[in-house]
């Protein structure tokens, strides 16, 4: 399964998170986007919109270097490809900086599972995660992205991969950052397009199918094919 096919699974809720296999290309450019000053709209109430006001005007929560491992991550996750462009130019970072403000319950895993990928990267290459080479960056990720699946194969469990002795938070806070990364791209205006919904479209419908009328013998008047059935462009 491609990746981003499994990661519109987890977005629609299909699959688990932890099963799912991450990309591991990224892409040079990386673009933060700042959030929009919300608006009320017809599909939002005015408690909704104070809500997001107060949480947007809120200090932020991660300083600048969390801020652009985040940014090297959720790339890394979902780069840009021929369809769409990357997590960050789709404005993932911020989505997971608000998230972590109206949902404090992330505030620990996600500061705590940075520092942890900061501090194997330095174990490993004496440097930070988002100084190493890319190559090098991937070598953690493949470590932390890949957990050992179980699954039921004819009524037997098989489980796959080996998890590496001390992975176990990197891949606790890769797995709640892939599933963040998903949510915030999958929900946005690009990741809508790149998952090709088209939402409530006219179509064309030209009535019951003739070999459906004859089956149970009925038909249309000529009044119900001008009036009712004839359609057109």
């Amino acid at each position: 399964m491609k990746r981003r096919e499994s990661l519109k699974l987890i977005a629609t809720g299909l699959i688990a998170g932890p099963a799912v296999v991450a990309g591991c290309k990224t892409n040079d450019e990386k673009n933060t986007v700042k959030a929009a000053e919300p608006e009320f709209t017809i599909d939002r109430n005015p408690e909704e919109l104070k809500i997001e006001k107060e949480l947007l005007a809120k200090e932020k929560f991660f300083n600048e270097h969390e801020m652009a491992t985040i940014t090297l991550l959720s790339d890394i996750i979902i780069p840009m490809d021929d369809v769409s462009g990357s997590a960050s130019q789709a404005g993932v970072p911020a989505f997971i900086e608000f998230i972590v403000k109206d949902m404090p319950s992330h505030q620990t895993p996600m500061r705590g599972g940075l520092r942890w990928l900061d501090s194997e990267s330095n174990r490993r290459f004496s440097k930070n995660f988002r100084e190493l080479q890319e190559a090098e960056q991937i070598q953690i990720i493949d470590d932390i992205a890949y957990p050992q699946i179980k699954y039921k194969e004819d009524g037997k469990e098989i489980i796959k991969g080996e998890i590496k002795p001390g992975m176990e938070p990197g891949i606790a806070f890769f797995s709640l950052m892939r599933n963040l990364t998903a949510t915030g791209f999958y929900t946005s205006q690009a990741g809508v397009a790149d998952m090709g919904y088209q939402g409530n479209t006219p179509n064309q419908w030209n009535g019951v199918p003739p070999d459906v009328l004859k089956q149970y013998s009925v038909s249309y008047s000529e009044k119900d094919q001008q009036d009712c059935v004839s359609f057109t462009a």
